[in-house]
């Protein structure tokens, strides 16, 4: 499939409820309003496909972005081609589930996880805690350095409540993660959840929501999740 085809077949998936819920969200036009599950099939029509992704990816079309990295190949990606991509990410649905989720694939994932990280910019921030969430929910404890995690957690703990908002969410995401995901770190992650206790994430025109990650990890180990990995970090 090339481009035009692709784009026709998005345009065709739209639907105005999911536009309007997208918006609300913080995208903007141009954008379709395609359901994420409604992308499955054309992507198993493409496969990977990295100058497609590029092609969508340009457009600043939100459906488009979304579905370049559905169909991306992250091994082929440089440091410069995910800056180029967190760059145009204009807000968190494309930061944290387009380019971070990408990301997490790439061998260089931590390096450049790391640069966003220590950027001190909202979304780079967001995607590079988040890059960590999805690396860590996926693959094995052995690929990753307990004191550099220990040094991370440490990190959210001092200095989460006076971050933005969206990277707040994400700090608080790390947090829970390494408790469920990553063994090792488990007692560390929950004494750095106590620690830090609510995080307030303020809201336009809406009322503040409330994150407690210390909750949300005692429900997971109620469930059993205690050591969660999934599968594939893509859909």
């Amino acid at each position: 499939m090339d481009f035009e085809s692709v784009m026709q077949e998005l345009e065709a998936l739209g639907k105005e409820r999911l536009k309007k819920m997208y918006i609300g969200n913080g995208a903007h036009e141009p954008l379709f309003g395609v359901a994420t599950g409604a992308m499955k099939p054309i992507a198993k029509k493409i496969k990977k496909n990295q100058p497609l992704a590029e092609e969508l990816y340009a457009t600043g079309n939100y459906d488009a972005m979304y579905f370049a990295g559905v169909i991306a190949d992250p091994k082929s990606m440089t440091e410069a081609d995910f800056d180029r991509w967190i760059d145009a990410a204009y807000f968190y649905m494309l930061s944290d589930y387009v380019v971070a989720v990408t990301l997490a694939e790439a061998d260089i994932a931590q390096v450049v996880a790391d640069r966003w990280i220590a950027s001190g910019e909202e979304l780079k921030m967001s995607a590079g805690w988040s890059c960590y969430c999805w690396l860590l929910g996926n693959r094995k404890d052995s690929e990753f350095s307990p004191s550099k995690l220990a040094e991370m957690l440490d990190q959210v703990e001092k200095t989460i409540h006076d971050s933005p908002d969206r990277t707040k969410s994400a700090m608080n995401n790390f947090i829970y993660t390494v408790a469920i995901s990553y063994v090792p770190l488990h007692d560390k992650a929950v004494d750095t959840a106590k620690a830090v206790g609510p995080v307030e994430i303020k809201r336009d025109k809406k009322k503040s929501s409330i994150l407690l990650a210390s909750e949300n990890i005692q429900k997971e180990i109620d469930r059993g999740k205690l050591g969660f990995k999934r599968k594939y970090v893509r859909c």
